[in-house]
């Protein structure tokens, strides 16, 4: 085996592991998006509030946040306020659910109300994780929840799964667009500038002379 089948075979496997790899980064965002798209869809049909469901994704959220976060933090020390910070962030979003929870408050607000107001809370609390982590995907998801709680309440189940279903798509290619960046690197304009070295023994003069 020469040094040039050995290197492409390297590359290969290099690339093939780096897309394993971003696929299985990207596996929590994917489930989360569709674990609130099913939910939404569920409360548009049966005009039930899922408040423990909505409960469920909160803390499902946060261990995705930290999950997808935790790679690119070599700091033990930065990947500790990572947990602690999050972990602050999502218990206040719990503790103003369950406030809405209290029976005083379930007297002025109807049924579905209820639904309505912790779907909201949760996705306040994803779009403010999305901005403090700096996470398109996040803040997107969090957008996304939130224009979910008028969809339900105006649009009809047609119009509804149509627009569940864009937002999965654009959900899906927002997760891998990284993916794309990095399998199309931009191309050099001259081979010569990539590699000096090379043609300068070819020509036996410098490539810009």
């Amino acid at each position: 085996m020469t040094e040039l089948d050995a290197s492409s075979g390297h590359n290969t496997e290099d690339h093939s592991a780096s897309k394993i790899s971003l696929v299985r980064r990207q596996l929590p965002f994917l489930a989360i998006l569709a674990l609130a798209i099913g939910g939404v869809a569920y409360t548009n049909i049966s005009q039930r509030p899922l408040v423990g469901y909505w409960e469920f994704l909160a803390i499902a959220m946060g261990l995705v946040c930290v999950v997808t976060q935790w790679s690119g933090l070599e700091d033990k020390q930065a990947r500790f306020r990572l947990m602690w910070t999050q972990a602050l962030h999502w218990l206040a979003v719990l503790v103003t659910m369950n406030i809405m929870l209290f029976s005083g408050v379930q007297q002025v607000l109807p049924t579905l109300a209820t639904g309505l107001v912790l779907l909201i809370l949760l996705a306040l609390g994803t779009f403010l994780a999305g901005v403090h982590l700096l996470s398109l995907q996040i803040g997107f998801l969090g957008v996304a929840l939130a224009l979910a709680v008028p969809a339900i309440s105006w649009v009809k189940q047609s119009a509804l799964f149509l627009i569940l279903a864009v937002v999965f798509l654009v959900g899906l290619a927002m997760a891998f667009w990284s993916y794309w960046g990095d399998t199309h690197p931009a191309k050099p304009e001259r081979r010569t500038a990539a590699f000096p070295d090379q043609a300068k023994a070819m020509t036996g003069r410098e490539p810009n002379d």
